[in-house]
């Protein structure tokens, strides 16, 4: 694990390209729990979405009425999301955009911005620049990984930091982002050989005033 933190802070770029590059087209096809949850309520507006991996939360949130920016840093994974969009019938609602958010960020601002276990170094300029970019009455969705699956690489002793700590580490004005949801909820999770357990994940969901 500490060795991956380090290939990622050397070039992570080239780190990201070769793992999308060495993984499967294939998606699960379905949002994450947590983006269901809280957005499905909302009404559907533009929608920037950090990290979005093969794009099942962007082709979700498309289908949904959203016009979705979908960021990644990696060129592959971004024809994934290309792909993916095409399947769904979605591709004229998201815009593909590559950035290394730790040295770029898109531009504009957005009624919902939404980041899904992030692995951008350091993350907390990141979720800063994040916030900036909701507009007044829109959304800020975080979501990161509260407890290690059993197929993990991570050590056992791993010790993750709990969304109440993530969400002070920002010194985010409380006047500004009211938190409607801070803390963990439980999902059921599949690994890559089909295993299945339930898993903890830590939720901030912010609402800009």
């Amino acid at each position: 694990m500490s060795d991956n933190f380090e290939e990622m802070r050397a070039d992570p770029e080239q780190f990201w390209e070769a793992r999308y590059r060495a993984a499967s087209l294939q998606t699960s096809g379905r949002p994450g729990t947590a983006l269901r949850r809280f957005a499905e309520p909302l009404t559907p507006g533009h929608a920037l979405e950090l990290g979005c991996g093969k794009g099942d939360d962007a082709v979700w949130l498309a289908r949904q009425g959203w016009s979705v920016t979908a960021v990644e840093i990696s060129r592959t994974a971004l024809d994934y999301v290309a792909a993916n969009a095409e399947r769904a019938g979605v591709s004229d609602r998201i815009t593909l955009e590559q950035h290394d958010l730790s040295r770029s960020f898109p531009e504009g601002q957005f009624d919902l911005v939404t980041a899904s276990f992030l692995a951008a170094l350091p993350r907390e300029p990141v979720f800063r620049r994040a916030a900036a970019a909701v507009v007044s009455g829109g959304h800020l969705l975080i979501i990161d990984h509260g407890s290690r699956t059993p197929w993990s690489s991570a050590p056992a002793d791993w010790k993750f930091s709990t969304a109440e700590d993530t969400l002070a580490n920002l010194q985010l004005q409380e006047a500004e982002l009211a938190p409607i949801h801070v803390g963990a909820i439980e999902r059921n999770a599949t690994g890559p050989n089909g295993e299945t357990a339930i898993v903890t994940d830590n939720v901030i969901f912010l609402k800009r005033l």
